[in-house]
Order: structure tokens, then sequence, then C-alpha cells
């Protein structure tokens, strides 16, 4: 039989979910988030996965409610057996819900009922976990609660960010559908219920969340960095500016007063609640990425008398 799939799904991370699916179902729609303003010229930049999905002959729509006028008239055309999602960023309705014949099923990054909500990968990092995986569930009304088809496992390097960590979940989220798809539709595979003693919640991130703040542990603030490592980006004030961070690591045998600035190892080095943070990559403000050293040759008054 061929089944019928609509992907509701919108950023890079759900490109693998995509074109895994384009390779063994019947892909009839897809449905993304409006285009973006982007980069320094506000440029409008459509979501990757619009990108692909034209790419590949796919109907499109991009609604920036599922409640919007003809949404559910299109759906109802596309008459899905199921709707897959991947990162979408919508919150689907119970109509939408109960549309497909076999429900709504999600690939999630992370192992749930740990990290619900909109940023686990960040969640994860922050918080010094040392695996990571993700969920094939099949969704309720709720947020990220509904019944477990599968699961999967990878450990947390000690560098990766959370770039890094949502690449390696994109395509082992994407594996996993594939493997377990065929089986939850052939009713082989009976959906379990988390255990709710165990959820976490990873809410939506906001830029200024970014902040460093050095009364932190300098362990927290490395995993902080690597955490928000492309977005929300984690920065301190300098200068009267923005000073991005993308990689530091911690020296703990440095007694450097909280928030006091110093150099380590030839590296600009700030003082935390706890040890030294040392910063091994920044971005001055209107410049690019660079090391710690080249920062420190244009940076005069960086160490504090």
């Amino acid at each position: 039989m061929e089944y019928r799939i609509v992907f509701m799904g919108s950023p890079e991370f759900a490109l693998p979910t995509l074109n895994m699916l384009v390779q063994h179902f019947s892909v009839v729609g897809v449905v993304t988030q409006p285009d973006r303003p982007s980069g320094r010229g506000r440029t409008l930049t459509p979501p990757p996965v619009k990108v692909v999905a034209q790419q590949l002959g796919i109907e499109t729509i991009q609604p920036n409610r599922l409640k919007d006028a003809g949404v559910w008239e299109k759906l109802v055309e596309w008459s899905p057996d199921v709707i897959v999602v991947a990162a979408f960023g919508q919150i689907l309705r119970q109509n939408v819900l109960d549309l497909p014949r076999y429900g709504c099923v999600n690939v999630h990054a992370s192992l749930l009922p740990r990290w619900r909500g909109a940023a686990p990968i960040q969640a994860a990092i922050l918080h010094g976990d040392e695996v990571s995986g993700v969920t094939i569930m099949k969704m309720d009304a709720g947020i990220d609660t509904g019944p477990i088809l599968a699961q999967r496992s990878i450990p947390i390097q000690a560098d990766d960010d959370a770039e890094s960590l949502g690449k390696k979940l994109a395509t082992l989220g994407a594996e996993l559908l594939i493997e377990t798809l065929p089986a939850y539709l052939c009713g082989e595979i009976q959906p379990q219920p988390q255990d709710e003693s165990r959820a976490t919640y990873a809410p939506m991130l906001k830029k200024e969340e970014g902040e460093l703040s050095f009364l932190q542990p300098a362990e927290y603030l490395e995993r902080k960095i690597r955490a928000y490592f492309p977005w929300p980006g984690a920065f301190m004030i300098w200068d009267s500016q923005l000073l991005k961070v993308k990689r530091a690591f911690v020296r703990q045998q440095n007694l450097i007063p909280a928030g006091k600035r110093s150099v380590v190892d030839g590296l600009p080095a700030i003082g935390t609640a706890d040890g030294v943070l040392v910063l091994r990559e920044v971005q001055p403000a209107g410049k690019k990425w660079m090391s710690g050293e080249e920062f420190l040759r244009g940076a005069r008054h960086w160490r504090e008398i």
C-alpha cells in the first residue's frame, strides 16, 4: 500500500527527514513557515524546507497559522494517511491531529520526556547532559506529551555545540523515522505513554538570554557558549559593544575575581564565580570571527590594571 504523507517542518533540522521521506513514501504536500527577513540586509528568506520542497516539486504552503483561511481545505484535499512533523514551529490543533488515519508523528530532538519544548538541543548541552537522542512520537494536543513509538540515543561530545549536535540528531531522527514508520503503519508498534514524573521543559530561547553573567561558574558558562551557538549566541559587553563568544575553555587553577578581565595562555580570560573562562574564539562588533590571540592584538585595554 502506498501511504500519502504530508510533511510539516521549517529549519535545517527538518531536511534529512524530508529527504528520507521522499525516498520511501509519497509526500503529497509540505507545510512550512512563511519567508522571514534574514541577515544584515533583512532580505526576505525562505525556510530551508521550502527550498528543498520546491526543488523536489512538492506542493508547498506557508501559513502564518494553521487556522488561516484555506489551510484546512488544502490539508483535506491532500488527504494524508499520516502527517510527519519535524521542527515545524507551530502548534497543531485537534482537528489537524485527527485528520490523518494514522495521526501525526513527530521527530523530536531529545529523549522524551526529558526536554519537551522548543529548545531541547540547547537545554541538553546547557545542563551538562552526557547523552541526547531523538524520539519518534505520536502527537497529541500537549507540547511533546504524546506517546512514544521509538527512541535512539547518542553521546554528547565535549566539543559539541547546538549546531553540531543538531546535525547529528537531524540525521539520526530521519533514519529512526524511516525504520519506525512502516512498522507503526502496519500496526507492529504500539505507542507507549511517557513517564510524566521524569518530564522536563526547554522553553523557546530569547536573544537576550545569550548574555554571559560572570557571577556564574565557568563550566556552566562554557556549556552555555556551546549550547547557544549559533542562536541565540553567547555574548558579553566589552568597550561598550557586543563581543560574541563561540569557543571557550575553563581554567580552575587561576584565581581571578568574578568579572575581572585578564590574559591566560595568551588568550583573553575573565574571572567567574568558580574558575576562569578563557575565550578561544570571539567576534567583536562589526568584525569576523577570530581567535582569542588575534582579538588581543587589537584589544589594547583588555587586561585590567
